[in-house]
């Protein structure tokens, strides 16, 4: 076979079934990885599941565990910048000839399963079964694997969770996961199987009552934020925040972590206890110095990031009413602007309005625009609603996000001398993404 490169495998994998569409089946993966030897099951899974934080949690699951002398592979979605940020070892992303090289492997096996299937494998169940297939050769201690969308069908569901982690659950994605949060946790639940140990968020009280239900119908083990973990305090310090954390098995103080808004503090104790119930059961408490040098490690690009200075910007993948009201709360409660500038560019498929109504309370002006993604939002129609939620005298139109940001950036520093002027650019993750490659170069 001539050898490619990460260009010609996305372009192949792009050729598929796109990722934010779901075919609820998990048939066609479970043929492809039972030809290549059933390698999910060659190493133990910490699954998460969730509707906004799971990246994040993933991020942190994996540096504590790295902490305690742990070998680990992380599996997230989607990717900012490189496709090769989905997978990872050690905590970097896999080499590139090494994505290609384990591609190039997978290919002929892609052929004869896509053959005896009613539909092809899709880009992300592709994806997933490469990631399974380099953390069973690597071999890893342990693979920290972010659910795509919804769980019960999720291509990563494949796998026996040893630990099943749902993050807080809301709206999204309804059109295949459902339109009310019950329905939505219902599909989170299925990622909980016997044997597992679920580590479960603060919650709605609907979601909570599904996600408790599974757990007792598989008898699976369960922990709960609030309940056998919490945030005990959080106090704001230089590049994060300091906690006090109560996990399964004792508190840990005087933990700091590198990023901004009590939503991180929950996904930290959410980690914890991940962590706690991967290494013991939740049985004994960790070393607490080496819990402090896993969490003092973290990063979670994109998320309320710090881009540039002079003026600041900070991108932040929210794409949700729930993650938007998150971020709004982050910025108010963490930074001190006098005046802040939003650049917002939504997908067609999220709840445009819900996003802008979060963001409207902490934003002095929005600038909307598109980003590069097929999926964005129609240009005009996100800037009727900006003008609905804003009213006209507080909103700009750009037609691409590097003049957005170049206007957003050059309106912040004529407003500088009236004080701190920032500009946060969000709206998905594409843009997040695309904003952190054009002002970082």
């Amino acid at each position: 076979m001539e050898p490619l490169s990460t260009v010609d495998v996305e372009a192949a994998l792009a050729a598929r079934w796109p990722e934010s569409q779901l075919d609820p089946s998990i048939d066609r993966i479970r043929d492809l990885l039972h030809v290549l030897g059933d390698p999910q099951a060659a190493v133990p899974v910490v699954l998460v599941a969730g509707t906004n934080g799971k990246t994040s949690t993933a991020r942190m699951i994996d540096a504590l565990l790295r902490s305690f002398g742990l070998r680990v592979g992380r599996y997230t979605s989607p990717h900012l910048e490189s496709i090769t940020e989905r997978i990872t070892l050690e905590g970097e992303p896999i080499p590139e000839e090494k994505f290609v090289a384990a591609y190039q492997e997978l290919a002929p096996f892609l052929e004869l399963v896509d053959a005896r299937n009613e539909h092809s494998l899709s880009y992300f169940e592709v994806l997933t079964a490469l990631a399974y297939v380099v953390f069973a050769d690597a071999p890893v201690d342990v693979a920290v694997v972010e659910v795509g969308m919804g769980g019960t069908w999720d291509a990563t569901n494949v796998a026996q969770a040893v630990v099943a982690v749902v993050t807080p659950v809301s709206l999204d994605h309804q059109a295949y996961l459902g339109d009310t949060v019950a329905e939505i946790a219902g599909e989170k639940a299925g990622i909980i199987k016997p044997e597992s140990i679920a580590v479960l968020a603060q919650q709605p009280l609907e979601a909570a009552e599904v996600l408790l239900r599974q757990t007792v119908l598989v008898d699976a083990t369960v922990a709960r934020e609030g309940l056998e973990f919490g945030v005990l305090a959080r106090t704001l310090a230089v590049g994060g925040q300091l906690l006090q954390l109560r996990g399964l098995g004792g508190e840990y103080e005087d933990v700091l972590l590198p990023l901004h808004g009590a939503h991180q503090a929950g996904n930290a104790v959410v980690a914890l206890a991940a962590v706690e119930a991967f290494l013991g059961g939740g049985r004994g408490q960790l070393d607490v110095n080496q819990v402090r040098a896993g969490f003092a490690s973290v990063t979670s690009p994109g998320r309320l990031e710090v881009v540039r200075r002079g003026p600041t910007v900070l991108v932040d993948a929210a794409h949700n009413p729930h993650g938007a009201r998150a971020l709004a709360a982050a910025l108010t409660e963490d930074f001190a602007f006098d005046q802040l500038i939003g650049v917002v560019a939504v997908l067609a498929d999220k709840d445009a309005r819900g996003v802008l109504e979060a963001l409207e309370p902490v934003l002095d002006q929005l600038v909307v625009t598109r980003s590069l993604s097929p999926r964005a939002l129609d240009l005009t129609e996100l800037a009727a609603v900006a003008v609905d939620v804003f009213g006209a005298d507080r909103v700009e139109v750009c037609a691409t996000l590097p003049d957005a940001l170049d206007f957003a950036i050059a309106r912040a520093d004529e407003a500088s001398h009236l004080g701190s002027v920032g500009v946060l650019v969000t709206g998905s993750v594409v843009t997040a993404g695309d904003a952190r490659r054009l002002l970082k170069g």
